[in-house]
């Protein structure tokens, strides 16, 4: 081959290459691409009467999701923060409520010196299931949240506002299931958020928190359970999978739930 075909051939191997990484890099590919640091997600915080179980589920196009969104405190409440997620608000919401704010006035609180409050997405609930939920304008779309007996529902960068409802009713459905406790609910309003078309970028991680007094390892936490799964094909699935792990491996404390 003539030494000037051999380097313009070597230029366009080069070239097509490099298009092949790029493409790779921005995100198109088994996976569609994210909105940068955007928790673009759908999520249900829980409560149960009966126990006083709280607890929050989230799942995600987002890379360990479980590490951003949910918090909760035993006897105090649970918060779920999204979107441009801010996660100050996790502790400072769970604060304000041991402090004896209602829900509503946590979230004035929170939102009213945050110069990106209409880019934040954010649920909470307080120790006796009462909850509100904020949507900022200028999150991306769909965007929207479902407060319920018990329950809130919210999320961002959905298939539409389907993903919200049926996970609403999922939960209530679920409640009526003999035997059953706040994390079945909680994971099928997961599942049906995921089955009612979730999040439009497609689905990474999901987490499920839930908390009990002194119902973590030996006592000396309250957390219930705390399972992640931080990349996966089908996220939801898997976490379901988890919790069914964890029904065994802890099967006294599931089989002995506490009584209010």
């Amino acid at each position: 081959m003539p030494r000037e075909t051999s380097r313009k051939m070597g230029w366009l191997s080069r070239a097509v290459w490099g298009v092949f990484f790029a493409v790779l890099a921005s995100g198109c590919g088994s996976r569609p691409a994210s909105h940068g640091d955007i928790v673009a997600t759908y999520s249900i915080i829980g409560f149960d009467p009966a126990t006083g179980d709280l607890g929050v589920a989230v799942q995600s196009r987002f890379f360990s999701v479980g590490t951003v969104v949910p918090w909760a405190r035993a006897s105090v409440g649970a918060v779920a923060t999204q979107a441009s997620a801010n996660i100050s608000f996790g502790p400072r919401g769970l604060k304000l409520l041991e402090e004896g704010k209602t829900p509503q006035q946590v979230l004035q609180t929170l939102l009213s010196d945050d110069p990106r409050r209409e880019h934040r997405q954010v649920g909470v609930m307080n120790a006796v299931g009462i909850a509100a939920s904020h949507t900022g304008t200028s999150c991306f779309a769909h965007a929207g949240h479902l407060t319920g007996k018990n329950h809130a529902v919210q999320g961002n960068i959905l298939a539409g506002e389907a993903v919200l409802r049926e996970m609403s009713a999922a939960f209530e459905k679920a409640r009526l299931v003999d035997g059953s406790e706040l994390a079945d609910w909680l994971t099928a309003a997961l599942q049906a958020g995921e089955d009612a078309g979730g999040d439009s970028r497609g689905r990474q991680s999901a987490a499920l928190l839930v908390v009990r007094e002194k119902a973590g390892y030996g006592g000396e936490s309250d957390r219930y359970i705390d399972l992640r799964v931080e990349d996966h094909a089908d996220p939801t699935r898997e976490l379901a999978r988890l919790l069914e792990i964890h029904k065994n491996f802890h099967a006294d404390r599931h089989a002995h739930r506490p009584a209010r």
